[in-house]
C-alpha cells in the first residue's frame, strides 16, 4: 500500500481550503457570532488586569492612599470571574459547533461514498476510508474548536497588549519588542524541523493502521502458518519509526519551548534595565514599569503556545486536502437529468452488442483520443441475449470469462463503453437508478452481512417488509429450521460480518433477504456453492417455485444448479461461445461439454464400469 497521500502535506495555510472548510460555518453564523462576542470579552478580560495593577501602584500604593484599593481589588476579582464566565461560554459554543459541523462533514462524506461507483472501491483501500472520515474528520474538529478560537484570542490579546504598551509609553514598548526577530528566527527553525518530523509521523501512522488492519483481518492465516514472530519483527520495525519521528519532534518542541522562554526573559530583563533608569529619572511611574512587565510575560506565553497551534493548522490543512480530495471524486454513476420510470416492470433484460472494460491501456496520448477498441483491456466483447420476461438464463464458463461482470452491468455498478442494456426496451442508462435497482433481488457467493439481528439482515430495514414475510421468506429457502434453534430466533444478534455463523448459514439468510423483497428480477451468483449437497436438494425447489413469473439470471459452477434453465449461455474470454438448454449443447459436443465432462468425470467413469 501506497501512504503518498498521509507524505503529501501541502501547504501550511491554503486560503481555497480554509474557504471550504468555512462554508461548513454557514449554518451556524449565529452561534459564531456569540463564540467571537465572548472571545472579545474574554481577551479583553485579560489584558486589563496588569492596567489595573498600574492604576493602583500609581494612585494608591505609591501616594500612601489605601482608601480605593478595596474597589480596584473588587474590580480585579469581577473580572478575573467575568472572564472564567465568558471564557465557559467561549469553549461550550465552540465544542458544540465543532461537532455539529463534524456531524454535516461526516454525513456529507457518507453521501458522497454511496454515490461513488465500484470502480471507486476497487483501487481505495477500506482503511484509508475510514482516515478520511474518522481521523481527519477529528482534525478539522480540533481546528474549529481549539485551533481557530485560540488563535483568534490569541490575536486579540497581542494585539490589544501592543496597543497599551504603545499608548502607555512608546519607548518601553519599543524596548519590549525588540526581541521579535530573534523570535521570528527561532520560529522558522521550529517550523522547518516540526514540518519534517510532521510528516513522518503521519506517514508512520498510516503504516501502523495498514499493517494492524490487515493483521487482524487475517489473523488466521498468521496464526496457520506460525507467523507471529515475523508479523510481530515486521511492526516492531514500524512502531520504531514512529517512534523515532515522535523523538524528533519532542526534540524541537523541547528546544523551542526553552527557547521562547529565553526570549521572554531577555524582554523582561531589558525592560527592568531600561524602565528603571525611566523611573530613577522620573519619565515614567512605578506602575507602568510593573504594567510592562505584566504585559511582557502575557505577551509571550501564546507565542510559547504557537508550536501546538501550527501542528493543529498543519494538520487540519492535510487532512482538508485529502478530505476535499475525496469529495471532489466525480461520481460516475450519475442519476439521468430526466430519469425514465417504468410504470410497469415486466422484467425482460437485453444485452446489444455490450463491450466493456474496466480499464482502459496504456497507450500513446496520439491512439487514446480515439476510440479505438485496442486502447481497451476487455471483459466483455460485443456480447449479445435476450431474456424474455419470466424466463431463466444461465451463464457458465471458467473463472475470468466475464460473468460476475453481466451482473456489475445489468445493476448499474459499472457503465459500459459500447452498445446497450435494455429492461423492458429501455437503456437503464436513462432509468431512475432507484427504481432500477429495486427491481433486482441478488445473492452472491461472497455473502456480506450487517451487524444487527437475522431479522434485520434479511429486512435491512424496508418497513414494507414484515415479521410473517420474513418468516415466510425462510421457511422457503429452508432457513426457518435453523432459525429455531437459536436461543433468540430471528432477533438473534449477528456479530460483525456473521463470523459466528457458517457460510451456508450466511448464504440461506441472503436468499431469504433476496425473497423477503419479493423482486421482479432474482440474480443468483453461485447462490449454493456453499451450500451442501443435501441442503441444496432441499432447497432446490423452492428456488424452482420462486424462479416462476420472474426473470432469472444464474450463475453457477455446478451444472446441476442450471440444468433446467430455459437457456444456458456459455461464455469465454468475454464473448458467448455457445447458447441453448441443456440437452442441445451437450449434443454440440463444444466447450459446455467439455465442462459437463470435467464436473462428473468420476460419474462417467463409474457408469463406463
Amino acid at each position: 500500500m501506497q501512504f503518498y497521500e498521509e507524505e503529501v502535506l501541502g501547504k501550511t495555510y491554503d486560503i481555497q481550503l480554509m474557504k471550504r472548510l468555512l462554508s461548513y460555518l454557514n449554518p451556524y453564523k449565529g452561534w459564531i457570532l456569540a463564540a467571537l462576542l465572548t472571545i472579545t470579552i474574554t481577551s479583553l478580560v485579560q489584558i486589563s488586569g496588569p492596567y489595573l495593577t498600574k492604576v493602583a501602584i500609581d494612585r494608591f500604593i505609591t501616594t500612601n492612599n489605601p482608601s480605593g484599593l478595596d474597589n480596584i481589588a473588587i474590580l480585579y476579582v469581577t473580572i478575573i470571574i467575568a472572564g472564567l464566565f465568558f471564557g465557559y461560554l467561549q469553549t461550550y459554543i465552540m465544542h458544540l459547533t465543532g461537532q455539529k459541523i463534524m456531524i454535516d462533514l461526516r454525513l456529507h462524506m457518507l453521501r458522497h461514498l454511496q454515490k461513488l461507483p465500484l470502480s471507486f472501491y476497487d483501487k481505495n483501500p477500506v482503511g484509508r476510508l475510514m482516515t478520511r472520515v474518522t481521523t481527519d474528520v477529528d482534525a478539522l474538529n480540533e481546528l474549529f474548536t481549539t485551533g481557530v478560537v485560540t488563535l483568534l484570542g490569541d490575536l486579540l490579546i497581542l494585539l490589544g497588549i501592543v496597543l497599551i504598551m504603545f499608548s502607555i509609553n512608546v519607548q518601553l514598548a519599543l524596548v519590549t519588542l525588540s526581541v521579535i526577530p530573534i523570535l521570528f528566527v527561532i520560529t522558522i527553525i521550529f517550523k522547518i524541523k516540526a514540518r519534517g518530523s510532521y510528516r513522518r509521523v503521519r506517514t508512520a501512522i498510516a503504516q501502523i493502521s495498514s499493517f494492524m488492519q490487515e493483521q487482524i483481518t487475517g489473523m488466521y492465516i498468521v496464526q496457520v502458518f506460525n507467523h507471529e514472530k515475523k508479523s510481530f519483527q515486521k511492526f516492531d520495525s514500524i512502531n520504531r519509526i514512529h517512534l523515532k519521528a515522535n523523538l524528533d519532534s519532542v526534540f524541537a518542541y523541547s528546544l523551542f519551548y526553552p527557547a521562547v522562554e529565553l526570549v521572554s526573559a531577555l524582554a523582561i530583563a531589558l525592560i527592568i534595565w531600561y524602565g528603571s533608569g525611566q523611573v530613577l529619572a522620573i519619565e515614567i511611574t512605578f506602575g507602568t514599569l510593573v504594567a510592562f512587565i505584566q504585559y511582557s510575560e502575557k505577551f509571550f506565553r501564546p507565542i510559547a503556545d504557537l508550536s501546538e497551534k501550527y501542528n493543529v493548522l498543519q494538520s487540519a490543512m492535510a487532512s482538508s486536502e485529502r478530505i476535499f480530495k475525496l469529495l471532489d471524486t466525480p461520481i460516475a454513476i450519475q442519476q439521468p437529468l430526466k430519469p425514465v420510470k417504468i410504470p410497469n416492470i415486466q422484467g425482460e433484460i437485453e444485452f446489444r452488442n455490450v463491450w466493456f472494460a474496466y480499464k482502459k491501456l496504456s497507450v500513446e496520448p496520439e491512439f487514446s483520443k480515439t476510440n479505438n477498441r485496442h486502447d481497451w483491456d476487455w471483459i466483455l466483447q460485443d456480447v449479445s441475449f435476450r431474456i424474455p420476461a419470466g424466463k431463466s438464463i444461465a451463464i457458465v464458463g471458467h473463472t475470468g470469462a466475464g460473468k460476475t461482470t453481466l451482473i456489475n452491468l445489468i445493476m448499474r455498478f459499472y457503465d459500459i463503453q459500447q452498445g446497450q442494456i435494455l429492461l423492458d426496451g429501455y437503456d437503464i442508462r436513462t432509468l431512475d437508478l432507484h427504481q432500477l435497482r429495486k427491481t433486482f433481488g441478488i445473492v452472491l457467493q461472497d455473502i456480506f452481512l450487517f451487524s444487527g439481528t437475522i431479522s434485520s439482515n434479511i429486512s435491512l430495514g424496508s418497513s414494507f417488509i414484515t415479521q410473517e414475510v420474513i418468516r415466510s421468506s425462510s421457511q422457503d429457502v429452508n432457513l426457518d429450521d435453523f432459525v429455531q434453534t437459536l436461543p433468540n430466533g430471528y432477533a438473534e444478534i449477528v456479530k460483525e460480518r456473521g463470523n459466528t455463523l457458517s457460510t451456508g448459514q450466511k448464504q440461506l439468510i441472503a436468499f431469504a433477504r433476496a425473497l423477503a423483497h419479493n423482486p421482479k428480477n432474482l440474480i443468483l451468483d453461485e447462490a449454493t456453492s456453499s451450500v451442501d449437497t443435501e441442503t441444496e436438494l432441499t432447497i432446490r425447489n423452492a428456488i424452482n417455485r420462486l424462479m416462476k413469473g420472474r426473470t432469472c439470471l444464474i450463475i453457477a459452477h455446478r451444472l446441476s444448479t442450471i440444468q433446467s434453465a430455459d437457456r444456458i449461455i456459455v461464455m469465454h474470454k468475454g464473448q458467448i461461445r455457445e447458447m441453448g438448454n441443456h440437452q442441445e449443447l451437450l449434443a454440440e459436443k463444444g466447450l459446455y461439454f467439455k465442462l459437463y465432462q470435467l464436473q462428473y468425470k468420476d460419474q462417467i467413469s463409474s457408469n463406463l464400469t
